[in-house]
């Protein structure tokens, strides 16, 4: 767990807030559009009423992927460097907004972070040591890096939530990546012992058939 007072403390903790006042506001907007009758308005006064929440929630979005655009590279970069890219990604999505508007600006940002974040996935998956991760254990840093994965392509698929099939596929691979993520760092011990016993069992089997030659 990290340290009370630390960088990895206060990114976690301030990742969770940002995700809960997110959580917070999808609820309240759902219940309020069935309270006050906005499903049966005209297809104007819905537009205007998503255009509102819209609005609303926008802020969260942006200060959620300013700190995937932290988080993510935390697995590959030493501190000392962090800020430095956060600050570098920062600048070239402002720059990318300025010029082709804050959608494709807000898509830089995504874009980096998952392809940072596949990347240290496939090296978690290697059994690398010089990632940066809080706790040891390969399965735990599988987990951790699917479930960072599935927090990017969470926000992805908010991003492109206007296109149906594309929005529904990133939906599932979210869904089955968080899951897989947490399975691997909640049951990690469990699937380290079950493979491993499996691993001596072919072993075993392997010199039981040399022996028999």
């Amino acid at each position: 767990m990290a340290k009370k007072g630390s960088y990895d403390f206060y990114l976690i903790l301030a990742t969770t807030v940002v995700l809960a006042l997110i959580s917070l506001i999808c609820v309240w907007a759902m219940f309020y559009f069935k309270m006050a009758g906005i499903h049966l308005l005209a297809a104007a006064g819905k537009a205007a009423w998503q255009e509102r929440m819209n609005t609303i929630i926008s802020p969260f979005i942006v200060a959620l992927l300013v700190l995937l655009g932290i988080c993510v590279p935390k697995r590959l970069l030493p501190v000392r460097w962090l800020n430095r890219f956060a600050v570098v990604l920062l600048i070239a999505a402002l720059a990318v907004g300025w010029w082709f508007g804050v959608r494709v600006g807000l898509l830089v940002i995504l874009g980096a972070a998952l392809l940072l974040q596949s990347a240290v996935l496939v090296l978690a998956l290697a059994g690398q040591d010089f990632l940066s991760f809080v706790k040891k254990g390969y399965w735990v840093r599988v987990g951790s890096s699917l479930v960072h994965l599935g927090l990017v392509l969470f926000v992805l698929d908010l991003y492109f939530h206007r296109m149906p099939t594309l929005h529904l596929l990133l939906f599932w691979v979210t869904t089955a990546t968080t899951v897989s993520g947490m399975i691997c760092c909640f049951y990690a011990d469990s699937i380290a012992r079950l493979l491993g016993r499996e691993d001596r069992e072919s072993a075993e089997q392997s010199g039981g058939r040399k022996d028999k030659g």
